[in-house]
């Protein structure tokens, strides 16, 4: 089986051929790269060399960013771009442009022939609704925007809707990703940061209005949220969405709990990264801790988040070794 027909029938709870896929979804933190070519890895790979050079299936990222390159920047991490209507209507020529629109199909047209084939494995990035308003309003005047500018929060997520549309239409175009996942990260390690009170008033008609087009074209759609999203899953069903990712551990995320009471839901990652610093009983204990999951379908695993600098190169080769045994172990082989 090619790497993009492991990954499209374990998310159809089918079962491969031969093995799980084997993949990174968001490869590995520059800091740790820096470390590992200070203990013997080639430099100057790009991520799909990268991750050919490990031995995973190789999966690649298209995204549809709402932001041109024009746009202006926060003047910090957390820090607003916009403080009200006035400030929004001044920025909007920089958002939702034709410059964003052919930067993804570039990428796309880029990827084409290698999809087709079936080398590699594609995700869209869609900037999701409780996300990107918080881009542009900042951090903390995002949560107050909720109940003081809720005439622009709605205006902001009706002008995304319209982006994402016309981005997921534009893409399936050339080609048809093999999931879309809207980067959220609206939960925390005591789970969501609205209530759904909020949720449905703000987020959930303006999902309802894009996931059908998604779901047409026959891909997988995911929300991106890290912490404890496990409250939060009737929350996105009822959206339509059909999984979620990255499942951290240390947030206290059970993936066979949420497998027992969804048996249906999607999930992605949920391999606990702070095991892979301690040594190799550490690290297959914790694929025996997820091999239940891997086994009843419908479960990428992969690493929670990605790969921390605590990791040397020596045992990532070990994580990989292990990855490669259980990855056939789940399907029987």
């Amino acid at each position: 089986m090619t790497s993009r027909d492991r990954f499209r029938s374990v998310l159809n709870f089918e079962k491969p051929d031969d093995r799980l896929p084997m993949v990174e979804w968001a490869a590995w933190w520059d800091k740790t790269t820096d470390r590992w070519m200070g203990e013997g890895l080639p430099g100057g790979m790009t991520l799909e060399e990268s991750q050919k050079y490990f031995d995973l299936d190789v999966m690649m990222l298209i995204s549809a960013n709402p932001r041109s390159a024009q746009c202006p920047s926060p003047a910090g991490h957390g820090a607003p771009i916009i403080t009200d209507e006035q400030s929004y209507d001044k920025i909007r020529p920089y958002l939702y442009t034709d410059e964003c629109v052919d930067h993804m199909v570039k990428s796309a047209m880029e990827l084409k022939e290698k999809h087709e084939r079936g080398e590699v494995i594609l995700r869209l990035w869609l900037d999701g609704f409780f996300w990107f308003p918080r881009n542009l309003l900042g951090i903390e005047n995002h949560f107050y925007a909720f109940y003081d500018h809720p005439g622009l929060m709605h205006r902001i997520n009706e002008d995304l809707a319209e982006f994402n549309l016309r981005a997921v239409k534009e893409l399936c175009g050339i080609l048809v990703p093999d999931m879309v996942g809207f980067a959220e990260d609206m939960s925390y390690n005591h789970g969501p940061m609205l209530s759904h009170e909020l949720y449905r008033e703000f987020l959930l008609p303006y999902y309802q209005y894009v996931i059908p087009a998604i779901k047409k074209q026959g891909s997988k759609v995911f929300v991106d949220s890290d912490g404890d999203v496990t409250d939060m899953i009737p929350w996105l069903q009822e959206a339509g969405i059909e999984g979620v990712y990255p499942l951290e551990r240390q947030a206290g995320v059970d993936l066979e709990q949420i497998r027992k009471n969804y048996p249906d839901f999607l999930m992605m990652g949920g391999y606990d990264k702070m095991v892979m610093s301690k040594g190799k009983d550490e690290m297959r204990a914790e694929f025996e801790r997820l091999l239940p999951v891997m086994k009843s379908g419908g479960y990428i695993p992969s690493v929670d988040h990605q790969t921390p600098p605590g990791v040397s190169l020596a045992n990532y080769r070990i994580y990989m070794e292990l990855f490669r045994e259980y990855s056939y172990k789940a399907v029987g082989n």
